[in-house]
């Protein structure tokens, strides 16, 4: 194992979780009114339905399969389907949301980059977010053709295996990654840097997922009645 494998994937990991949430903490306790994901949508409604949908459904299909994936022992979901099922699985899902996601993602940089009223009030830690998103989604689709070379899911069991030892606070984690190809490294090491950079950016508004709507009691809306006309006042 090499020094970069190291400092990389044993030591970087919790750097950048520590960074995420003492950091978001922080910002919710001293700047909550920046706490937003700072929608351009009141400036040009144009597109941004479509690649917003697109891109927050593709993503949450994608971090969700990542979680449970990578944090599922494996004799948990042995039971049930073979390791090269699950690779077959994790493909398949993720090459299709993740694309959705990438159409989405391509459809909002388009929207910042040439909406000269986006443009005139955007601010350069947005782009580089979306880049940055941009670059990840491509390299996690590279992963998707890299891992079709071997469909036996061994590599898939060495990721989970790294996920679980740095969760779980146990060494050895950098060594688990040594000889995996260099698309998961920069994969895994892009994303720790995504959640270094959480805090400090518009990806905050991830911890305000708006599960309460879900029991929330309707709202009741009611019709303004016009205004009763009562003829002069009488002296």
């Amino acid at each position: 194992m090499s020094y970069f494998d190291l400092l990389a994937f044993q030591v970087y990991p919790y750097i950048a979780l520590a960074v995420f949430f003492f950091g978001s903490w922080v910002r919710f306790d001293h700047s909550m009114y920046t706490w937003r994901s700072g929608s351009s949508q009141m400036l040009s409604g144009k597109w941004m339905r479509v690649g917003s949908n697109m891109f927050h459904v593709g993503v949450l299909v994608v971090l969700g399969g990542h979680l449970v994936g990578l944090l599922t022992p494996h004799s948990v979901y042995s039971v049930f389907i073979t390791t090269a099922q699950k690779q077959l699985l994790a493909m398949v899902v993720g090459g299709i949301f993740g694309v959705i996601c990438l159409i989405g993602l391509l459809i909002l940089l388009v929207r910042h980059i040439v909406n000269a009223r986006i443009r005139a009030t955007d601010n350069f830690r947005n782009v580089l977010i979306l880049v940055l998103l941009l670059v990840q989604l491509l390299l996690g689709l590279y992963t998707v053709f890299i891992s079709s070379h071997h469909m036996d899911g061994s590599v898939m069991v060495v990721l989970a295996e790294w996920a679980q030892h740095i969760v779980t606070l146990r060494g050895g984690a950098g060594e688990l990654l040594a000889d995996v190809h260099w698309v998961y490294k920069a994969h895994i090491f892009l994303g720790m840097t995504l959640f270094l950079l959480t805090p400090f950016t518009r990806l905050v508004h991830i911890w305000s997922i708006p599960i309460s709507y879900l029991w929330r009691p309707y709202q009741v809306v009611r019709r303004r009645q016009p205004t009763l006309n009562y003829g002069p006042r009488q002296p």
